[in-house]
């Protein structure tokens, strides 16, 4: 049970990487991105392929990997923005096409990287610890620097912007601010972050697979909705932007954490997926739910207090 869940946890790391991706786009622009599914496969195939079949560097390869996630983030700008196609209607369209194009890549459904290098397997080598905790140590210490990279550029100018493009588009707009400019920049990010997950995720099991990014989407909404949830328990809440990008990879965490103790239990690892959607179903209809109960209890307490 102690190895499931700390695998559970250096997985959650990583996969946080991928909700951070998902984080930008979903809560920044409110724009459910399903560019996700695909990229994140693009990521762990381009990977598979350049380390398996042309021996490149497994850290050069997760780089290759998280900008042709970047590419495929433009893509779906491309069209959400130039084209005018609706957001969620490109995500579709480019995640459909990656299905194909990833396939093409590896030639094959999976590719093992049973016998080659990674960048697990080689810092395991050179310090004798066991993969599993320098998966856990590598992925802390990435998002560590991706939380206060994206920190750093959420406060700058153009990140300003781009926040305030997913508030209020008309006003910004208003201001002078090309909006398609801002939409582009964080589809690119955000993909890009979701290259880079696929590709160390890719090196951390020890293959590609062509079905690998399936419900990703669904994963990183629920890691979120999971963070947010937990955030707001903590004294301040999530009233901080760092506060809220790092709850989006506790929120990772805990979901596979989760995830562990119930397959734990016995339960069909096929019915994971449908769990998934429960939690983010339940955690985004309870605050409404519970809106409208508070609200109706103030009127009830209003027509109370007139008679």
């Amino acid at each position: 049970m102690l190895v499931a869940l700390q695998g559970a946890v250096s997985q959650g790391i990583l996969w946080g990487i991928m909700v951070l991706g998902v984080f930008i786009t979903f809560r920044l622009l409110d724009i459910p991105d399903m560019t996700v599914d695909g990229s994140f496969a693009l990521g762990g195939s381009v990977v598979a392929v350049l380390v398996v079949n042309l021996g490149v560097d497994p850290v050069v390869a997760v780089l290759v990997g998280m900008l042709a996630g970047a590419v495929a983030g433009a893509v779906t700008g491309l069209l959400a923005t130039v084209f005018e196609i609706p957001a969620i209607l490109a995500g579709i369209l480019t995640q459909i096409s990656l299905w194909s194009i990833n396939l093409r890549i590896m030639g094959k459904s999976n590719t093992p990287l049973l016998a080659n290098e990674t960048i697990f397997s080689r810092i395991s080598d050179a310090t004798g610890l066991p993969q599993s905790t320098v998966t856990m140590i590598v992925g802390a210490v990435l998002v560590v620097l991706i939380v206060l990279a994206l920190y750093w550029f959420f406060g700058t100018e153009i990140g300003s912007a781009l926040r305030a493009t997913g508030n209020n588009e008309a006003m910004i707009r208003a201001l002078g601010q090309n909006t398609n400019a801002t939409k582009m920049i964080a589809l690119i990010v955000s993909n890009a972050l979701v290259g880079l997950a696929g590709g160390l995720i890719c090196q951390s099991q020890k293959y590609a697979d062509i079905g690998m990014g399936t419900g990703a989407i669904v994963i990183g909404l629920a890691a979120i909705v999971i963070g947010e949830v937990l955030g707001r328990l903590l004294p301040g809440g999530l009233s901080k932007f760092g506060a809220r990008l790092a709850a989006a990879v506790i929120g990772s965490i805990v979901y596979f954490l989760i995830r562990a103790v119930v397959l734990q239990m016995g339960m069909d690892a096929n019915d994971m997926k449908l769990l998934s959607a429960i939690i983010v179903a339940l955690a985004l209809c309870v605050p409404v739910v519970w809106g409208r109960y508070q609200l109706r209890s103030s009127y009830t307490r209003g027509d109370e207090s007139d008679a």
